[in-house]
């Protein structure tokens, strides 16, 4: 018998569950599979985006159409991502202290 019926188990673990297989993917936006849709109004408009997307690696579907208002709030959105703010660890008490004293950060700037 199975070391399975032992601890409870009716039935063996199904193996996709423990190999880690992504089931319900969902396709990045700007990618191949979903590109970006926007609307410009000019010709010129459309090459310096399509130069900014070929530079960020993205694909888009560009319509020109000078009735229509721009509508690139997506693409925008893809290129002004929040950065992570990271900010200087203080150092130990034991180290040396970031002033330049060369005395230790407890007996300097540390008080």
């Amino acid at each position: 018998m199975s070391k399975f019926f032992y601890k409870g188990r009716i039935e063996k673990k199904p193996k996709y569950e423990s190999f880690g297989y992504n089931t319900k993917r969902a396709a990045k936006p700007g990618s191949e599979d979903l590109p970006l849709m926007l609307t410009v109004q000019t010709e010129e408009r459309k090459a310096e985006l399509e130069a900014k997307a070929l530079e960020n690696q993205l694909f888009v579907t560009i319509t020109v159409d000078a009735e229509q208002p721009e509508e690139i709030t997506e693409f925008e959105t893809l290129l002004c991502k929040p950065q992570t703010t990271v900010l200087e660890k203080t150092p130990n008490r034991n180290d040396a202290c970031s002033c330049g004293s060369g005395k230790k950060y407890k007996k300097c700037c540390g008080k």
